[in-house]
């Protein structure tokens, strides 16, 4: 059972590297390069940016899903997959999915179109509207991210939703 209490602690850890990070880029460093003067100097800060927290968040979204992976598999809990009681665990399931086909398949696709398409256009138009856009589906994010831990926290120490 010193595995499971192990993959426990690494989901966790995980989770918290990983929102926590989505939680910084949202209510921090968004809403810093919207209002800065030169919304081009503000992308290339942002791209530099970026590239380093993607590895951050790329770890981090895999530990969580080889983790959680193993403590369904530990637990034998496949059946909760199939009673609403435990919704949460399928809206960590979505949300890992979601983030991790942004990390690891669309985020490096967009990036090579861009390093593409940017020499042959000169400059990409960027604004203080494409980061506020930005920040707004990260806040989405965040705030199906946050709803998630906190029913999954409430969820797995026995308040369940019955009727």
């Amino acid at each position: 059972m010193d595995e499971l209490v192990i993959a426990r602690v690494l989901h966790v850890l995980g989770v918290v590297f990983w929102i926590g990070g989505v939680a910084m880029v949202t209510t921090v460093l968004l809403p810093t390069l919207a209002r800065m003067q030169s919304a081009a100097e503000a992308m290339r800060f942002f791209s530099g940016f970026r590239q380093r927290f993607a590895m951050q968040a790329r770890i981090s979204t895999l530990l969580v899903g080889v983790s959680g992976f193993y403590m369904v598999y530990a637990l034998d809990a496949w059946q909760r997959f199939t009673q609403w009681q435990y919704w949460w665990m399928h809206a960590m399931v979505l949300i890992w999915l979601f983030f991790s086909v942004m990390l690891f398949v669309l985020e490096p696709r967009n990036r090579r179109r861009v390093a593409v398409s940017a020499p042959l256009s000169g400059q990409l138009e960027v604004t203080s509207e494409t980061f506020i856009r930005i920040q707004r589906k990260h806040l989405f994010l965040l705030i199906l991210s946050l709803l998630t831990i906190a029913g999954a926290v409430a969820g797995s120490h026995g308040w369940l939703i019955g009727f």
